[in-house]
């Protein structure tokens, strides 16, 4: 019996091989999440005024209406006109600035005490400069079309050389 056997090279490979691995991925996907979550912790608009306090008066327009971020300069000069509503948001309280009108928790923002024209201006501040960027925000959402929040707040206010109330 004979049989015929022939040598033959064959060579198997994968039909299809993942050019990355799941763990590039995976790493990927964490590294985008860091960064966006860093965006919302310390670039969201809004959210930090110390940062934009190169740009006084800078126009903040949202998608409900504009308010204006002023320094301490301006807001000193707006505070003159008597018709404007002056409103501190800081919880607890930590003193005030001369002419403060309204003492208002900047997360229970209402229109409950609030001037009934809604383009009424309304001055607004708080220690620092967070607890008011959230209230102005509030304030645009409720319809108020002229609001106007202190850059930096009281901080930025005394280290401009003005002073507080303390009661």
């Amino acid at each position: 019996m004979s049989s015929d056997t022939r040598d033959t090279d064959v060579t198997v490979r994968p039909t299809s091989a993942p050019e990355h691995s799941g763990k590039a991925v995976a790493a990927a996907l964490v590294a985008f999440a860091a960064a966006v979550a860093l965006y919302f912790t310390l670039g969201m608009p809004g959210m930090d005024h110390q940062t934009s306090s190169s740009m006084p008066g800078m126009d903040m327009t949202t998608s409900s209406g504009p308010h204006r971020l002023v320094g301490p300069a301006e807001f000193e000069a707006l505070l003159q006109d008597s018709s404007a509503t002056v409103i501190n948001v800081h919880v607890p309280y930590d003193g005030e600035i001369t002419h403060t009108d309204l003492f208002l928790p900047f997360n229970a923002i209402g229109p409950e005490r609030l001037p009934v024209n809604r383009a009424a201006e309304l001055l607004v501040y708080c220690r620092s400069g967070n607890m008011s960027a959230i209230a102005s925000t509030r304030l645009v959402k409720l319809g108020y079309t002229n609001v106007v929040e202190l850059d930096g707040g009281m901080q930025a206010w005394t280290e401009s050389g003005r002073r507080l109330i303390h009661n």
